[in-house]
């Protein structure tokens, strides 16, 4: 912090007037951005756009000196205040309310979609091992799997355990095949994937764990599989199998390849990318 502030040593009374009017401009933008999010998806949304038409036509017929609409626009302007409120008293409250209880600068922390991807998987994985129902699943990485989405059935959900579960339940339509894992939804079920002609693989293993050695000969995917005559839980991955997991460390091995970015390699980027913006505005200031 302390280095930010040295950055605007030096402004005279001229860079501390316009930075503080940039200072007043974000401002409000950030407000104007705010309420916008908070009419999403209400009746407000239609309002804004009547509003812009009112003041296209006002613009326009003061150009062109139109008297008469302009008189017809001033009017409704000058009524439009309390109609507004009268007409949108539930969305006002709403956004009051929501003022109130501080979420409009509050920072929300995301959830992680790679964390919240992983546990799912492995709430249905334990799931699944320990009834011994049998599953494929399939996530793609680098290399595409379009073309083994094809030859399922398109799903393009939300990934949740219950889904994946319900999925391989036995003598089901969709529990034939693999799924497959694409942007952090469900991209397709019951999806054929290439059969491994290796003749190294153990004869034990049956048509699901060949299918996954298969796929990962071919792309770069990870494929976790669930044995159905035991339910051992084996990750298939760049031609490798790893067989016999426990559910930690399934978890642990797609968290290692998964995870795009740690924590302080975020942080680290943050504070470069606010130092830049300092740098600029110093230099803008000085006329540089």
């Amino acid at each position: 912090m302390l280095t930010w502030l040295e950055n605007f040593d030096g402004i005279d009374l001229w860079s501390w007037t316009t930075l503080t009017s940039v200072i007043d401009i974000v401002i409000v933008a950030f407000f104007i951005y705010q309420l916008i999010k908070i009419a999403q998806g209400t009746r407000a949304t239609e309002l804004l756009k009547g509003i812009l038409f009112i003041i296209i036509i006002k613009f326009i017929s003061s150009f062109f000196q139109l008297h008469t609409t302009e008189y017809i626009v001033d009017f409704i302007i000058q009524w439009s205040a309390i109609a507004l409120i009268v007409i949108f008293q539930p969305e006002l409250r709403r956004g009051l309310q929501h003022i109130g209880r501080g979420s409009l600068f509050s920072i929300r922390k995301k959830t992680d979609p790679v964390d919240q991807t992983i546990n799912e998987i492995a709430e249905a994985v334990h799931y699944m091992s320990r009834r011994h129902i049998g599953a494929l699943i399939s996530i793609e990485m680098d290399s595409s799997l379009s073309e083994y989405i094809k030859t399922g059935i398109p799903l393009d959900a939300l990934i949740s355990s219950e889904i994946i579960i319900n999925a391989f339940i036995p003598n089901t339509p969709l529990h034939d095949g693999a799924m497959i894992l694409k942007n952090f939804k469900i991209a397709s079920a019951a999806s054929y994937l290439p059969l491994s002609e290796s003749a190294a693989i153990p004869k034990k293993y049956g048509t699901r764990h060949r299918a996954a050695i298969g796929l990962s000969e071919e792309t770069d995917a990870i494929t976790i599989v669930v044995s159905e005559e035991t339910g051992d839980i084996s990750i298939a991955h760049r031609s490798n199998l790893m067989p016999e997991l426990s559910v930690e460390q399934m978890q642990n091995y797609l968290l290692d390849h998964l995870q795009p970015e740690t924590e302080d390699e975020e942080t680290t980027a943050f504070t470069e990318h606010i130092n830049n913006i300092i740098e600029m505005i110093r230099k803008v200031m000085r006329g540089d």
